[in-house]
């Protein structure tokens, strides 16, 4: 059966080191789980992303991951997400990526 997995990475903090509401995880925990029946959230170790802003610059975010499964990638879903997310975390830009997978 094939499926995508989708992948949306989200900051703990803002650019100058204060925490997002708990809140805004919870609810995009449920509407994942509403939309797609399940959702995976990566949160107990954050990530840490790295990149360079600048050629000197280093960033560095503690990142949450939300994963889920679908039969497709709907394209304006996720773009409204996308721009949802970027302007209510304050960021420049927001990383969610999909994979095509085989459920066994």
């Amino acid at each position: 059966m094939d499926k995508v997995l989708i992948q949306t990475f989200l900051p703990l903090s803002d650019n100058r080191g204060q925490r997002f509401s708990v809140d805004w995880y919870i609810a995009l925990s449920h509407e994942f789980n509403e939309r797609f029946g399940g959702v995976t959230v990566y949160q107990q170790a954050p990530v840490t992303g790295l990149w360079k802003e600048e050629e000197q610059h280093t960033v560095k975010d503690e990142l949450i991951i939300f994963e889920v499964m679908a039969d497709k990638f709907d394209n304006i879903f996720w773009k409204r997400l996308k721009e949802q997310l970027e302007q209510q975390f304050r960021q420049e830009s927001i990383l969610i990526r999909s994979y095509p997978i085989q459920i066994m």
